[in-house]
């Protein structure tokens, strides 16, 4: 296989896209087969063809729909046993976590074709070490193929510490933009609202509530664990590749805390939908109210009269029509005199 197919395609072991960084060159694309010679070294610097001084690692990213992605994985990488729990785990929530000398990561991202629904998120799970960074997911991901792209255009990376965190900013990124997109929607059903076209956004106003309900509880956990992390970073962490990462948790402090913003604009605006459409109930159940207020007197009276009985008063009067008349007036407008000052107390 060549290395222009394991750039843009899954060979026989899952492998979607790899590179092999070098501090004294361009990354250099790599198939499944180059990783796994290349292995041994990555993993045993000293002993093996790539010493540490060179600066020397390597980025595979895997399609675990693939049905020999973890076969491949547990047999070549020599990633930790916490990766490979991560991945078989029922917990999405986002975290980077230690695991002896090497990081787990857990991120959450839309899809690459992402158009706005909830179920439109997917998890990426990454284990990093010194020497390989190994990145794994089911679906098609917006920050990965960021990443993929930058790196195609030359983009060189100094660790795997800061490809992680580049992971992190994209994934930031995409955030931004959702929570910006998302942002303009909200105006637009907001101008509606002025204008009082309300009622047929409520669905659009949930629909975008669920979204990012969903995107903060599974992203809040991150900042935290990266603290943590932090705190007592493997022996092989830079301090540059520290700070680099404490950068990326605060700027996704600030992407967490304004889709919390927007969340509270949203539900006002849920708020003021409702109070307009209670409103127009309240409006019809008042028309229905004066109405039927005001036929209750003639549908008494023609009750009454229309009874097939004997003693209808009037029945041999010749106004008796227009008495009937003007009684079915009369209490027609003492109902609706009272009805109209109810309404205005």
């Amino acid at each position: 296989m060549t290395a222009a197919a394991a750039e843009w395609g899954a060979d026989e072991s899952g492998l979607i896209v790899g590179y092999l960084f070098r501090q004294d060159g361009e990354p250099q694309p790599i198939d499944s087969g180059t990783a796994a010679s290349l292995m041994q070294g990555l993993r045993d610097p000293q002993t093996g063809p790539h010493a540490s001084a060179s600066g020397e690692f390597a980025w595979l990213h895997f399609n675990l729909a693939h049905s020999g992605a973890l076969r491949w994985l547990r047999r070549w990488s020599g990633a930790s046993a916490g990766f490979f729990d991560a991945v078989e785990g029922k917990l999405r929530s986002t975290r980077v976590e230690r695991d002896d000398e090497s990081l787990v990561a857990v991120l959450n991202d839309v899809h690459f074709d992402f158009s706005f629904e909830p179920s439109e998120i997917s998890t990426l799970w990454i284990s990093v070490d010194s020497r390989l960074i190994i990145t794994a997911r089911h679906q098609p991901l917006r920050s990965v193929d960021q990443l993929r792209t930058r790196i195609r255009a030359g983009e060189s990376i100094r660790s795997t510490v800061e490809l992680l965190e580049r992971l992190l900013r994209a994934q930031a990124d995409v955030l931004v933009e959702i929570v910006r997109t998302v942002s303009l929607r909200v105006d637009d059903v907001e101008d509606d609202l002025l204008a009082a076209k309300a009622a047929a956004k409520r669905v659009r106003l949930g629909a975008m509530r669920r979204l990012l309900v969903r995107l903060q509880r599974l992203l809040a956990p991150e900042p935290a664990s990266l603290f943590r992390l932090l705190q007592h970073p493997p022996a092989w962490m830079a301090e540059l590749d520290a700070q680099e990462l404490r950068g990326a948790s605060e700027e996704f402090s600030a992407v967490l805390s304004d889709m919390g913003s927007l969340q509270e604009r949203i539900k006002l605006l849920q708020e003021e939908v409702a109070a307009a459409v209670n409103e127009e109930n309240s409006k019809s159940l008042w028309v229905l109210t004066v109405v039927t207020v005001m036929a209750l007197p003639i549908n008494i009276l023609a009750g009454l009269f229309g009874m097939n009985v004997g003693g209808v008063p009037l029945a041999g009067d010749p106004w008796g029509f227009w008495i009937i008349v003007a009684v079915v007036i009369t209490f027609t407008a003492v109902a609706a005199l009272l009805t109209f000052k109810r309404h205005d107390r």
